[in-house]
């Protein structure tokens, strides 16, 4: 068996062309497992090659399928689900850095999952009582910008929302965030485990993997149509000490206890 990669490095724009071009090579199966775009992509590019997705969004709002159970078709997949956590992430971001009063919430503008989670993020953090602002970046040099403006601005702390363009570069989005002293919160455990002060979401290595067995059983001979759409079971809450402590924060015993992970 062959396995044909395809990869955008984030730009949005390639994603056509590199789907039509596996349609071209009639492969057996697509995996889409880099974010909304890349799914419906692969879903305008072809109507009968099974296609497989692993995204943090509702599936459903932006038609990739018509419903989780069994979808019809030739798409279904797998969701971690990011943007309902956006109001759960502001709590926990609120909870362990109590005097940030303003948050930038960074968004890829090219995602409607992003640009969801930015809506999300500005109710929760308005019900709370915290001034938020969403900012844009659909490139690496826009990120740049976005912190500039985090500067000129003041703000006392920083959001990323879960794209595959601030995943590419979580590194400096966390090394951004030590220059400025901003607590910050990520979905994704990796930004946790690279210095970002904590991550609360579903795990996207389970998701892919899931995406993967998906994957093997539609060309073992299952259809896409009678595969429901996977939904997370376990949400999970890591914490990084040293982080903390570098910004002067101190994280209540509490958190520590409910954290799934503790980076000391």
């Amino acid at each position: 068996m062959a396995v044909e990669y395809r990869f955008a490095d984030a730009q949005y724009e390639r994603l056509p062309a590199l789907a039509a071009d596996l349609v071209l090579r009639q492969v057996s199966a697509i995996a889409a497992i880099s974010g909304t775009p890349a799914a419906l992509a692969a879903k305008a590019a072809t109507s009968t090659i099974p296609i497989v997705f692993a995204i943090g969004g509702d599936p459903v709002a932006p038609g990739l399928v018509p419903r989780l159970n069994r979808p019809g078709g030739n798409v279904t997949g797998v969701t971690f689900f990011t943007s309902p956590l956006m109001a759960k992430r502001i709590e926990l971001l609120r909870e362990l850095a109590p005097k940030a009063d303003s948050v930038a919430v960074l968004v890829n503008p090219d995602s409607p999952a992003s640009t969801l989670e930015g809506t999300i993020a500005l109710s929760a953090a308005q019900s709370i009582g915290v001034q938020a602002q969403v900012l844009v970046a659909s490139t690496e040099e826009q990120i740049d910008d976005a912190f500039a403006a985090i500067a000129r601005n003041r703000f006392s702390a920083f959001i990323a929302s879960a794209d595959p363009l601030f995943f590419n570069h979580r590194v400096k989005l966390v090394a951004l965030c030590a220059r400025h002293s901003l607590p910050a919160s990520y979905a994704d455990h990796e930004y946790a485990e690279v210095g970002g002060l904590f991550s609360y979401g579903a795990s996207r290595s389970d998701a892919y993997r899931q995406a993967g067995l998906y994957i093997g059983r539609i060309l073992k001979g299952e259809k896409a149509a009678d595969l429901s759409v996977v939904l997370p079971t376990k949400f999970e809450l890591v914490i990084n000490l040293k982080t903390a402590k570098a910004l002067g924060l101190i994280v209540p015993l509490t958190l520590q206890a409910a954290a799934d992970e503790v980076i000391e």
